[in-house]
């Protein structure tokens, strides 16, 4: 079924072109001008992209060549299916830039969730002969078990909304990326028992932001505060985020022949959950006295 997609485009033009403004006046200029113009503007190219997001079609070959049909009247212009593939690239630095702004301009209630995901790039037997994400991919393990590829550390508050995103080789400890993300950060941040670090703690709670975990088996208890105690039960909301990001909208897959377009699948894949409607939340306001 054909969506309106006119506020998206408009969002995005916008977008485009306060880009190209910042762009053009950090950069030195080129006495090279393009010898091909494409078809497509760069925010079209974007629009395509996040239309695939949020249609039925789980195969962007496949939405490309039959759904998009829908929307020739709104992209007269529209290349080839290789031809894009190729043209899409032009734009990883814009999805990088707008996942960013996304993030930072989420609202900051002072409860926040943190918590990583793997991402394979390919299956473990083929880890010896993968060259796509060679150099960048990295042998990891998750609880699920051993896999080759990245690890997605999200912070999130509790609309769901995310405040902060890092993708790092799947090697990476959880707690590494945890002091650059949580920066600009205050108030409680919950995660699981993988980021339990006395230094760690330390250095985020002078920066006014306390990290809340569970404790292990050979450690000794203490006492929270009850709405502390209840907001870190309420952790499976990070998780219900993992789990609609990867089935829903499938960031996770090994059909890429292009590290530069895996990215983008990724970039991409977190704005249009970004731009989501309904996002999984929790309610304690009526519960939990402030």
């Amino acid at each position: 079924m054909k969506k309106d997609i006119t506020e998206l485009f408009v969002f995005l033009d916008d977008f485009c072109k306060q880009y190209e403004c910042i762009l053009q006046a950090n950069i030195l200029p080129s006495s090279k001008s393009p010898t091909r113009v494409p078809g497509l503007q760069n925010s079209e190219l974007i629009t395509i992209v996040l239309l695939f997001h949020q249609s039925p079609a789980k195969n962007f070959k496949f939405f490309y060549i039959s759904y998009l049909q829908l929307y020739r009247s709104e992209f007269p212009g529209l290349p080839s299916y290789n031809r894009f593939v190729e043209l899409q690239q032009r734009c990883l630095g814009h999805f990088y830039a707008l996942l960013t702004i996304l993030c930072a301009t989420a609202k900051q209630t002072g409860i926040a969730y943190v918590d990583s995901t793997c991402i394979p790039v390919c299956h473990n037997k083929r880890t010896s002969r993968h060259k796509v994400f060679k150099g960048l991919a990295a042998l990891g393990k998750s609880t699920m078990g051993w896999f080759f590829g990245f690890k997605l550390h999200l912070i999130i508050n509790e609309r769901g909304e995310l405040l902060s995103v890092q993708l790092t080789p799947g090697n990476v400890d959880d707690r590494s990326p945890l002091r650059k993300m949580a920066f600009r950060l205050v108030g409680l941040l919950f995660g699981d028992k993988g980021y339990i670090d006395q230094n760690l703690f330390n250095d985020l709670y002078e920066k006014d932001l306390k990290l809340v975990t569970g404790i292990k088996a050979n450690m000794k208890n203490k006492l929270l505060p009850l709405r502390e105690k209840i907001l870190l039960r309420k952790r499976s909301i990070i998780e219900t985020v993992n789990s609609v990001i990867k089935k829903d909208f499938q960031i996770s897959h090994t059909r890429h022949r292009s590290f530069v377009n895996g990215f983008i699948h990724i970039f991409s894949t977190l704005i249009a959950y970004t731009l989501k409607s309904k996002k999984p939340s929790i309610r304690f306001n009526d519960l939990i006295p402030n």
